[in-house]
């Protein structure tokens, strides 16, 4: 594997270095053939190509190279001249200020060596003509003509003009064009088969042209070379100019054509107007050139911008979708299918009101008729129906595209996402929110509202009173001597008897709006709203005798079972008085039920009636109603 690898990349070295050697050999042939073609006229400024062909080549190649490219144009140019048998010393002081003519334009125009030739470029044409085109020629013009003068004694002005002219306009001519040939390569294939007539008809016609003077089809080349511009790129077109260029010396040069002369003068008038001729073909190609890299740099601009939106719409898990002001899809991504089972086709038929849960609905349509009025963009949460008939949670991203003004907006790009799992773990996060929120106010042992959920509740109905001027009352439960019980029986007993305990009492106070919360340790309050001072005493008698009912045994109470004492306190609240005047009430009742021997339900003023004991038979009971309430007062009468 290792030794064709190697022999693979010998092979390649030796390709690439026999490339090289035919590219200097094809080098030194046309810039030879160049200085013959020019040394063969009449004159020697008839069309001077050999500069700029030389030119052409140090633009392309890189600036390591020069030296070798340098070296075969100048021999090439002593081999064209030596073999149209000009003198030698002229020849080589031609070819020397030759020579430097083409280095200062090449070293004007290639300042860095990864920089190319870009006559499409506004800047870089202008630099060629400035450094290239006249620059170069006009100083070794000078040099030229200062030593015609000196040697020849002739005019400086008319040598200048000569070299200058002749240099300048074959520079101009043969450079952009054999830049383009040189950067082309013809390695595009060209469709032969249908762009062979462009090429063919250019040749006949340009022979036409300048094979006679009668019939004006000279300027009906220029199309011709768009022609072979627009199907066969710019090489080509360049290629066919060099052709209009060399048939036009030809004929030019014989005396025949368009640009002949009609009579005694110099060839200079007509190879000047051949060269401008050639020059306005080659800024026609490279202006149409122009235009065409900037379509092609738009088509390739949109090409990408397609793929682009082709690879988002077709890989995104959102759906996008572009919608008129009525709620019509105009174009919808394929996303669609597999967030709601509906096809893009389908849903191009189906507007909001198809498509939106009728509850969300109205604010939809409220949404768009605010885009519609000016708004730029929202974001609203709604439910759309899928192909089941189920409904699924999304989020609309909703944004006016194209607008200028209210009313003025082209549509409504909607980005939709799927967020039922958000909405899922939404409902979750609030249901143990809520959870979170009931133990935080629920006392763990007994089940019963704590201290905080009494004190938020008590301040609420206590305000609400204060407003109705309605009763409130409040309850004060204590286990009488609980630290007995628990030392007699265990505190797994213990929490069963406060467990008990708040069973009897929520078995009692069952109305809705009264509260029950365990206050504290073996306390226990009952807040009544709506409750006279008789409502309330009836409820504390009603959870004594429910508790007695049970009959916990308590060998540590004097009455042999748990007993509650009870304070009672009701107020009508009152601008002056605050919530713990109501507390302060109920625990001072308490604290008179207890010390008068516990058992026992003490109100305020301290009305002290004592609880049985063990139940030893029936009671006789008096029930008269509460005055605007819906509790009874029960009056205890001992047998």
């Amino acid at each position: 594997m290792e030794t064709k690898t190697f022999g693979s990349g010998r092979f390649v070295f030796r390709r690439q270095r026999y490339m090289f050697a035919a590219r200097l050999v094809v080098c030194f042939l046309l810039i030879m053939m160049s200085t013959i073609g020019v040394g063969l006229g009449t004159q020697a400024n008839l069309i001077w190509v050999a500069n700029g062909l030389l030119l052409s080549y140090l633009l392309v190649v890189p600036r390591w190279r020069w030296p070798v490219y340098i070296g075969v144009g100048f021999a090439a140019m002593l081999t064209g001249s030596a073999l149209v048998h000009d003198p030698w010393k002229q020849n080589l002081c031609f070819c020397t200020l030759n020579l430097i003519e083409v280095l200062i334009g090449a070293f004007c125009l290639r300042l860095r060596s990864t920089q190319l030739p870009r006559f499409t470029d506004r800047a870089y044409l202008l630099r060629f003509i400035g450094l290239g085109v006249l620059l170069g020629p006009l100083v070794t013009g000078c040099i030229y003509a200062s030593f015609a003068l000196l040697i020849e004694h002739a005019p400086f002005v008319h040598s200048l003009s000569q070299w200058t002219v002749a240099d300048c306009l074959g520079t101009a001519v043969t450079t952009p064009a054999c830049a383009a040939i040189f950067k082309t390569r013809f390695r595009n294939p060209i469709d032969w088969k249908h762009h062979w007539v462009y090429p063919i008809l250019l040749i006949i016609l340009t022979y036409a042209a300048f094979a006679q003077s009668r019939i004006p089809l000279l300027y009906f080349i220029y199309p011709f070379l768009v022609f072979v511009l627009l199907r066969m790129g710019m090489g080509w077109a360049a290629l066919a100019a060099l052709f209009v260029a060399g048939v036009g010396s030809w004929h030019t040069v014989r005396g025949s054509g368009p640009f002949a002369t009609t009579g005694p003068g110099s060839l200079a008038d007509p190879s000047i107007m051949l060269q401008v001729f050639v020059a306005s073909a080659l800024f026609m190609l490279y202006t149409v050139s122009v235009i065409l890299e900037a379509q092609q740099r738009t088509e390739r601009r949109l090409h990408e911008m397609a793929s682009l939106h082709a690879l988002v719409t077709e890989n995104s898990r959102d759906v996008i979708l572009f919608a008129g002001f009525d709620g019509r899809p105009r174009y919808i991504s394929p996303a669609v299918l597999s967030l709601t089972g509906w096809g893009p086709q389908e849903c191009s038929r189906r507007g909001f009101s198809e498509t939106v849960h009728p509850e969300d609905l109205p604010k939809v349509e409220a949404l768009v008729s605010a885009l519609r009025e000016g708004t730029q963009s929202s974001t609203i949460e709604y439910r759309i129906q899928k192909r089941n008939g189920d409904y699924l949670w999304v989020e609309g991203g909703f944004r006016v595209l194209g607008s200028s003004g209210p009313g003025t907006g082209s549509g409504i790009l909607i980005i939709i996402r799927d967020i039922a799992e958000r909405k899922r773990s939404e409902e979750l996060l609030m249901q143990a929110y809520q959870a979170v929120e009931r133990l935080a106010v629920i006392d763990k042992l007994t089940g019963l509202a704590n201290r905080r959920r009494f004190d938020e509740y008590l301040h609420a109905e206590w305000h609400r009173a204060m407003r109705e001027h309605t009763p409130l009352s409040l309850l004060m439960l204590d286990a009488d001597h609980f630290k007995l019980y628990n030392d007699s029986y265990g505190h797994l007993r213990g929490d069963d008897c406060l467990r008990q305990i708040a069973e009897a009492t929520v078995g009692v106070v069952s109305r809705i709006g009264d509260l029950v919360a365990r206050y504290g340790g073996e306390e226990f309050a009952v807040l009544l709203p709506g409750t006279d001072r008789q409502g309330a005493m009836k409820v504390a008698i009603d959870i004594a005798d429910s508790l007695r009912l049970r009959a916990i045994p308590h060998r540590a109470n004097p009455f042999g079972v748990v007993t509650l004492s009870i304070g009672c306190a009701t107020l009508v609240p009152e601008l002056h008085q605050d919530q713990a005047s109501l507390i302060d009430i109920a625990d001072k009742a308490l604290y008179t039920a207890k010390l008068r021997g516990r058992n026992r339900i003490c109100d305020e003023p301290a009305v002290d009636r004592l609880s049985e004991g063990p139940i030893q038979g029936t009671s006789t009971v008096l029930l008269k109603p509460c005055r605007g309430a819906a509790r009874t007062t029960l009056v205890k009468i001992k047998q």
